[in-house]
């Protein structure tokens, strides 16, 4: 319709008399279709306000743009890169695997050759822990090693007695960690306190006048570099840090920003489907945005087939900002199980260890893993999976204290999370199930040795956890409290689905899904005991109506605490939650 009089009689009432957007913004992007257009429209025009700090919408990143979108689309987006990771990964296993069953293959005239070199080539199916010293560059121990190996047993002696005096040779040079260098700078100029230096991998010596040459029989062709990506590959401190899960539907940016404004310290969008933002859609896309409030953010991924789990990951590395990958292990949900992802990869290890390896070579930041205890609770497999990632180079994992089979039933086994802990050391375990409180989170992080703790459905019933975590206190939130909580979100999104017809709605759904576990708080000032995730309190009263409006298990009640934020529901109107759980 473009008689934009005729659109004007015809439009709904406004919800409210003041837009968020354009209070916060000085511009509402949504123009004459914004249901709070009262307070921007001016005749037939949309008023623009220019804001002191030059911001004129929300501070979101990741969208897909335009130009990966018609690549993606086209299928003409380059994945060389994943592609070769791909089949690097698929070699190295099978040259593994052919080691494991052929130990005696590899030996010089009855003589392994893992002599003196077992310190510079350490195999992928050891505990040792340099492998973990080595975990930023895993391209460069691959590469040196193929230059610094016994070639295989011949019969000409020659050949044989070459080898033998290489050894020799590497036998008698001295190995020197970076730990142990120590330099310091004078006058600009960069002075050696030691005989020798690493520089960009390559181990030196230093002369008195600060020159310095190559030590050792290699030459500048033979001395493998790392490349500029795997210089800036990124780590993160993962101990002792507050986690909120991903949580699909309900984990939504909006919810986020609630998360952050309480104090949580790391935050991961919703699981997103590689194959489909392989394809481009932006609806898979939007599962990925970040928020500038979002300091320590990662993108999880969920997928069944290494390749295509490779090619995403590359593409998200080139065209996203995130500071952690994680790989879905633990969806319990029957129509990604069946296709072979979620919680099914912890039957696939084979494809399980493909996929990370593929998807190491290609990201610059650390990829973490989340699981569950099994598939069946008595078949516990995590113990044995996180002992592998470890030497997968794998920065982090998570264990849901669940088998897929419990999904939400019984209590989450901290003894076994506690066990896996033990069992990954040095790499660092997140538990997750059931910390509803700071005592929960005290109990659990000091009785099983773990890293941190990721909290889920504890912060869909208790935001603000995360805070009395902080403080080490129970926080006595009133009800007026609670509900500028909710119009929070409510403005956030706004913000994020928009401020017409349908993402005033959107807003709506997905506040009324999150009332669906909200309601589920009992206020401290009413308990003899704290509260645990999984005890169904009786019916009460609260201290004041809105308190008990907002106890009520009433989906009726939900809509009209969203009509009080959002303005009255359409006539044809009806809400079912999307997330019903068969546990309390």
């Amino acid at each position: 319709m473009h008689d934009i009089s005729a659109f004007l009689s015809t439009k709904p009432s406004d919800l409210g008399p003041e837009c968020h957007n354009f209070r916060t913004y000085g511009r509402c992007h949504y123009g004459l279709v914004c249901r709070f257009g009262g307070d921007h429209i001016e005749g037939e025009r949309n008023k623009v306000e220019q804001r002191p700090n030059g911001v004129t919408g929300p501070a979101t990143t990741n969208t897909l743009k335009k130009e990966v979108q018609h690549l993606l689309r086209k299928r003409q987006y380059d994945f060389t890169k994943a592609k070769e990771a791909n089949r690097k990964a698929q070699s190295d296993i099978a040259k593994n695997a052919d080691k494991a069953k052929n130990p005696e293959k590899n030996t010089v005239t009855g003589t392994p050759t893992t002599d003196t070199k077992a310190d510079t080539s350490v195999p992928p199916s050891t505990n040792d822990s340099k492998s973990q010293d080595q975990s930023l560059d895993p391209d460069k121990n691959t590469d040196t090693k193929a230059n610094t190996s016994v070639p295989p047993s011949t019969n000409d002696s020659k050949s044989q007695d070459q080898s033998l005096d290489a050894d020799k040779n590497t036998e008698s040079t001295p190995q020197s960690a970076p730990e142990d260098i120590i330099t310091s700078v004078e006058n600009g100029q960069e002075k050696c306190d030691t005989e020798a230096v690493i520089k960009n991998g390559e181990k030196t010596a230093c002369e008195g006048n600060g020159e310095t040459h190559h030590l050792g029989p290699a030459s500048d062709e033979d001395l493998v570099k790392p490349t500029a990506g795997e210089r800036r590959k990124k780590t993160i401190d993962w101990r002792g840090k507050t986690y909120l899960a991903p949580l699909t539907t309900l984990g939504n940016l909006p919810f986020r920003r609630i998360c952050k404004k309480y104090g949580a310290d790391i935050t991961c969008g919703e699981m997103a489907l590689a194959a489909n933002l392989l394809q481009g859609f932006p609806s898979e896309w939007a599962l990925v945005k970040r928020h500038a409030s979002e300091d320590c953010f990662g993108i999880q991924l969920c997928g069944s087939n290494a390749e295509t789990m490779a090619k995403c990951a590359q593409l998200l590395d080139e065209n996203a900002d995130f500071d952690f990958m994680d790989i879905n292990m633990g969806c319990p949900i029957d129509l990604i199980y069946k296709q072979g992802g979620g919680s099914a990869l912890m039957r696939r290890q084979g494809c399980l260890e493909q996929m990370v390896r593929g998807m190491k070579q290609v990201l610059s930041r650390p990829l973490t893993l989340k699981m569950r205890t099994a598939v069946y609770r008595d078949t516990k497999v995590a113990h044995d999976l996180v002992q592998r990632a470890k030497l997968w180079d794998v920065s982090m994992v998570t264990i849901h204290g669940r088998s897929k089979e419990q999904r939400y039933l019984k209590l989450a086994d901290w003894d076994y999370v506690g066990q896996c802990a033990v069992a990954a050391q040095p790499m660092p375990v997140f538990g997750n199930g059931d910390v509803l409180s700071y005592e929960d989170y005290n109990a659990c992080l000091n009785n099983t040795g773990v890293a941190g703790i990721m909290i889920a459905r504890g912060a869909l019933i208790k935001p603000w956890v995360f805070q009395e975590i902080k403080e080490q206190r129970h926080w006595d939130i009133s009800s007026s409290e609670r509900l500028d909580m909710l119009r929070d979100f409510t403005n956030f999104g706004l913000e994020h689905w928009g401020s017409d017809n349908e993402g005033v709605e959107k807003t709506r759904r997905f506040l009324l899904e999150w009332l669906s576990f909200l309601h589920r708080y009992v206020p401290v000032g009413l308990l003899e005991s704290t509260q645990k995730i999984n005890q169904q309190p009786p019916a009460f009263r609260g201290r004041d109506d809105l308190e008990t409006l907002m106890a009520s298990r009433s989906v009726n009640d939900w809509i009209k605490i969203s009509e009080m934020l959002l303005g009255s529901v359409p006539a044809d109107f009806a809400f079912l939650p999307k997330h019903k759980a068969n546990a309390y």
